[in-house]
């Protein structure tokens, strides 16, 4: 994941910070308790297309 991309990146429901999860590809919207997807280098960010985090993770992520 290029490290300039993740710095511009933002939640697109709250404009907050997102974190990078390499291990699971993903970057956390910790704010909103979402996760987005990354495909191939690419962040998905669709609110569609986010899934929930779970309490477990948030506490250990």
């Amino acid at each position: 994941m290029d490290k300039k991309l993740l710095e511009i990146l933002v939640c697109p429901v709250c404009k907050g910070i997102l974190q990078y999860h390499q291990s699971q590809q993903e970057l956390w919207c910790r704010a909103e308790k979402l996760a987005y997807r990354i495909v191939d280098d690419i962040p998905v960010m669709l609110v569609d297309e986010a899934r929930k985090l779970r309490l477990e993770e948030l506490d250990h992520g």
